[in-house]
């Protein structure tokens, strides 16, 4: 599981998964975002800017990360 550490008060699900080297590209994380590749908490993602919180799990292609403060 990779953990990412909160700089602020939230990262962008976009972001998320190119800090955590899931995706190459912005292009690349809109893309699986859309196409309902991604789940956030366990439900299916849609939102490529969707805020991702403290606690909050994202799991894409059998990787999971979680986010803290």
């Amino acid at each position: 599981m990779e953990v990412i550490k909160l700089k602020g008060d939230y990262i962008k699900l976009g972001q998320a998964l190119k800090a955590a080297n899931l995706v190459d590209s912005g292009v690349i994380a809109k893309l699986v975002v859309q196409d309902g590749l991604v789940t956030v908490n366990g439900e299916v993602e849609v939102q490529r800017g969707k805020k991702l919180v403290d606690g909050d799990v994202v799991s894409f292609e059998g990787e999971t990360i979680k986010i803290v403060k």
